[in-house]
């Protein structure tokens, strides 16, 4: 905005120099020219007119006194009917023209101006008229004048346009982008305000400044959308979770039922579709458990109390619990694990999100594939990264797959028992956390998902702490599986 303010202002100060420059010309010119046929008329009418009576010598005198053009940097030339000169200036005193150089009028016409190159000026305006005295005779009066003046004015002007417009421009410019800046101010806080509002703290408002203009009634509109975005969203919330909680005693009902049913003796085919039935009980029952937990998260409601943790430490112990899995499908487990990496965070719920990631990269891991966990430090942030040598994600999934319910293959995920939600609870917790997650994958080669941690640091340690790896083999050693630690097809983002 002060780019385009400054190009619409040179422009107009240019127009405006360019006009101020071409009118003062023109009307100095005009000045001249009137002065000049002036002074003419004024010599004929008070001095010549008495010509006849009082002689020539009166012309020459009267003329020198009155009109003085030495002094006055005037020309004043008359000429008799034969050719012969009655009277002619001498040079003036700032020297601008030499009186002797000054050329003959053009024949004809009674009244004329003809502007003739002279002396050091390199131009004058002389004007020619004639006059008829009493006894008949025709006299011509010549008087000019020099351009100087005129060309020493427009020059102070040009200098002076020149000189003061880019002053001018710049104080315009400075004042400009000053009052601006202040004007805006309030929009860059609201801006930055708005950045950090996000659907978990929609209590928050933008700040308003009591300005009585379209900003102040901006930021109060945008403060009333906020808060019918909040109550959307708490509606949404309570629904959700009203609606889990309500469905968990049904379905505990009905499972209890069923139960009771398979206890009676029952032919084998109707025991088969109890099973079947159960088995639909516990999928309906995860759902309603995880819709319940996404919930509240989504409302802010912890599941524990925050504590400081070692991210490498909780890793390490909570792959540990899931070894079971890992030796029946012979996966190699390896780790890289910076010790000391500490964040701030709830146990449970950071465990749960290393579950849930270990136990994806466990199921679709082929036997004597491997998995890599990796924690380490990156200045301010810790990184955790889990990796695989699984059937990875389609370019055409991978942006979904922490939306509720999604399934990038659908047969397969309902036949493994899973809801489509985990990766939604992890995206959850994440965000609870102020941790960043992101995904990227190969198809048929891997996939490794990344999250960055804040991390949290001691008094009596410093941001610059290097932190010592510690790597530890893997638990199943597979004959056919990889040995090299890193994914070397796979980008991690």
């Amino acid at each position: 905005m002060t780019l385009w303010h400054s190009v619409l202002l040179g422009t107009a100060l240019i127009v405006f120099g360019f006009s101020v420059y071409m009118g003062l010309g023109q009307y100095l010119s005009y000045s001249i020219h009137r002065t000049l046929a002036e002074e003419g008329r004024s010599i004929s009418e008070n001095v010549l007119v008495d010509r006849v009576r009082r002689g020539d010598d009166y012309v020459v005198r009267e003329t020198k006194e009155n009109y003085a053009p030495e002094i006055k940097g005037l020309f004043i030339r008359i000429t008799r009917p034969d050719g012969s000169v009655l009277y002619r200036s001498d040079a003036p005193r700032d020297g601008s023209f030499n009186p002797a150089q000054v050329g003959q009028p053009p024949s004809g016409g009674t009244e004329t101006f003809r502007a003739e190159t002279n002396g050091r000026s390199g131009k004058m305006l002389v004007h020619s008229m004639r006059y008829v005295t009493q006894d008949g005779q025709v006299l011509l009066v010549e008087t000019g004048t020099s351009y100087r003046a005129v060309q020493s004015t427009l020059h102070g002007l040009l200098l002076t346009l020149l000189v003061g417009m880019p002053i001018v421009v710049g104080i315009s410019v400075l004042g400009s982008y000053l009052m601006m800046r202040k004007a805006l101010r309030p929009v860059d806080d609201i801006t930055r305000r708005a950045e950090q509002i996000t659907s978990r703290n929609l209590s928050e408002r933008l700040p308003t400044i009591d300005t009585g203009d379209e900003i102040e009634r901006l930021s109060q509109s945008l403060n009333r959308m906020i808060g019918r975005l909040d109550d959307a969203f708490q509606h949404i919330n309570r629904f959700s979770a009203d609606v889990s909680h309500e469905l968990r005693t049904p379905l505990t009902i009905l499972r209890g039922e069923l139960e009771g049913i398979a206890q009676h003796r029952v032919q084998p085919e109707q025991m088969e579709m109890i099973g079947s039935a159960l088995e639909e009980t516990d999928r309906l029952t995860r759902i309603v458990d995880h819709l319940l937990e996404i919930s509240r998260l989504d409302a802010g409601e912890g599941s524990g109390e925050a504590k400081v943790l070692d991210l490498g430490e909780l890793v390490t112990s909570t792959a540990e619990q899931l070894h079971l899995l890992v030796d029946e499908k012979e996966i190699a487990l390896r780790y890289k694990i910076a010790l000391g990496v500490e964040v701030e965070g709830s146990e449970s719920q950071l465990q749960e999100v290393i579950v849930n990631l270990l136990d994806n990269a466990i199921k679709y891991t082929a036997p004597h594939g491997w998995i890599d966990l990796s924690v380490e430090a990156a200045g301010e942030f810790a990184v955790l990264e889990i990796a695989d040598s699984g059937t990875g994600i389609s370019a055409e999934a991978l942006p979904h797959v922490f939306e509720r319910f999604y399934r990038a293959d659908k047969a397969r995920s309902r036949a493994s028992g899973g809801t489509g939600l985990g990766l939604a609870i992890v995206k959850s917790i994440c965000t609870a956390h102020e941790a960043e997650i992101s995904v990227s994958s190969i198809k048929d080669t891997g996939t490794c998902f990344k999250i960055t941690f804040r991390r949290h640091f001691r008094s009596d340690e410093t941001r610059e702490r290097k932190s010592v790896p510690l790597v530890a083999e893997s638990r199943v050693p597979p004959s056919n599986a990889t040995s090299d630690p890193k994914i070397s097809a796979l980008e991690t983002s």
